[in-house]
């Protein structure tokens, strides 16, 4: 059914003015939605993915098992063998927005890719409430494991939990979200929304380059004043660079909860990592149960590092491989191995890569005759799964820039006996806007 649904289905559209008003609901965000199509145009898909429960139940458990295996002393420390020294501060926080990125086929879901500043999230909890049906069954499905409704509180606790878990209690008075010359970002539009999220919650909030931020007596504020949480959207995942400098000390103080932090990059998002993830002799000499390893070697791209010893064999497989940097982003420097020249070759041993296994991505047909790429992200907090969205593109990765393409919601039949719903609310909602 989901497979022909994928084939066939075009009667689930983006409805454009649904877009915008749950865009605008908040009337502070007056002009965003023109923003988005300035800025991105292709940034929503006009069609859903559909997926099966019996894909998005895998998922789940591959989730589940890294989750354990990532527990385990000896998977840390064989991570943080490689991490930037920063990643031994521990500081007691799971990290927000942990994105888990699976391409579907028919051998089941494989994960590719985990990455720890997933954006998109609550882009893809608007998208979601702006679709459009047909028909009384495709509106029977749902887009994960936490109702559609309840989404942006279950957000907006994930940073309240956050905030616990660093052993400060209530709210956060002010909370900035932070990265790199912010307006010029591809999804700022989003941070203008998560900017409103907190203040519909009851917290300041303001985004803010890092070059804003200053640290004295033990104090992260910008001009406005102190700070005491920031959710980090850089991709300075170590804060080495010298203009993240007070963001760094106050990180490593203690004075503001920083999420996502350097330490939950270095455990999860490195893709060495997935080198140990499927590694079967490691996993068994680390005491992984035999069903976790099962779940793992199955539902994990195979993944091992380039050295020069090996590269003689893996430039002979290379049309089998996808090479990546060990902790790059959104697919930069990425090549597909059939792609590969000599010189970029040579490029990949001097640097540190990883080769993968090549696993299809997934096709969504968008019309009679035409199709495009396909991956399913898992938007996840502490082991849980929030939201599942999709990226429909054309090209050798997700890019945004295909007319048509961009993020999709992923459509899926409830469970048995409806959505689970997520644990209870911390606080209540309060309904008036606190301007920053």
């Amino acid at each position: 059914m989901i497979e022909t649904l994928n084939r066939d289905c075009f009667c689930v559209s983006l409805d454009p003015d649904a877009l915008r008003r749950a865009i605008e609901a908040d009337p502070a965000a007056r002009g965003l939605h023109r923003l988005i199509e300035e800025r991105c145009p292709h940034l929503f898909a006009a069609l859903p993915v559909f997926v099966s429960r019996r894909h998005a139940d895998a998922m789940a458990g591959v989730i589940r098992a890294v989750e354990s295996v990532a527990a385990l002393p000896a998977y840390r420390e064989a991570a943080l063998q490689w991490a930037p020294v920063i990643a031994r501060f521990d500081p007691g926080t799971a990290g927000a927005f942990m994105g888990y990125d699976f391409h579907l086929g028919a051998d089941g879901p494989r994960l590719i890719e985990i990455n720890t500043n997933a954006g998109g999230a609550l882009l893809n909890t608007i998208l979601a409430r702006a679709q459009r049906a047909c028909c009384e069954k495709i509106e029977s499905f749902v887009t994960g494991p936490v109702p559609a409704a309840d989404l942006e509180r279950t957000y907006f606790d994930m940073f309240k939990a956050e905030w616990q878990s660093a052993g400060r209690s209530g709210l956060p008075k002010r909370i900035a979200i932070v990265d790199d010359a912010p307006e010029q970002q591809f999804l700022y539009p989003e941070f203008l929304l998560f900017a409103q999220l907190f203040h519909r919650f009851g917290v300041r909030a303001a985004v803010l380059d890092p070059t804003e931020l200053s640290f004295e007596g033990g104090v992260l504020r910008d001009a406005r004043g102190p700070i005491d949480l920031v959710y980090n959207r850089l991709t300075d995942f170590s804060l080495k660079a010298p203009t993240h400098a007070a963001l760094r000390d106050a990180y490593l103080a203690r004075a503001a909860v920083v999420t996502p932090h350097p330490r939950a990059h270095a455990i999860y998002a490195d893709k060495r990592n997935l080198s140990l993830l499927t590694d079967a002799a490691r996993l068994r000499s680390w005491g992984v149960d035999e069903t976790t390893l099962d779940r793992l070697l199955r539902g994990i791209a195979r993944t091992e590092m380039v050295n020069a010893p090996e590269s003689d064999r893996m430039w002979a497989a290379r049309r089998g491989l996808f090479f990546k940097p060990a902790t790059g982003y959104g697919s930069k420097a990425a090549y597909r191995g059939d792609k590969l020249t000599r010189r970029v070759w040579t490029e990949i041993l001097d640097g540190q890569y990883v080769a993968q296994e090549l696993v299809p991505p997934g096709v969504r047909r968008t019309g009679p005759e035409s199709g495009m790429k396909s991956d399913v992200r898992n938007y996840v907090y502490a082991g849980q799964v929030q939201l599942l969205a999709a990226r429909i593109y054309q090209g050798q990765t997700t890019n945004f820039r295909t007319a048509g393409g961009g993020f999709a919601p992923v459509l899926m039949t409830p469970a048995p006996g409806g959505a689970r719903r997520p644990p209870a609310a911390f606080g209540s909602r309060l309904d008036v806007a606190v301007a920053d």
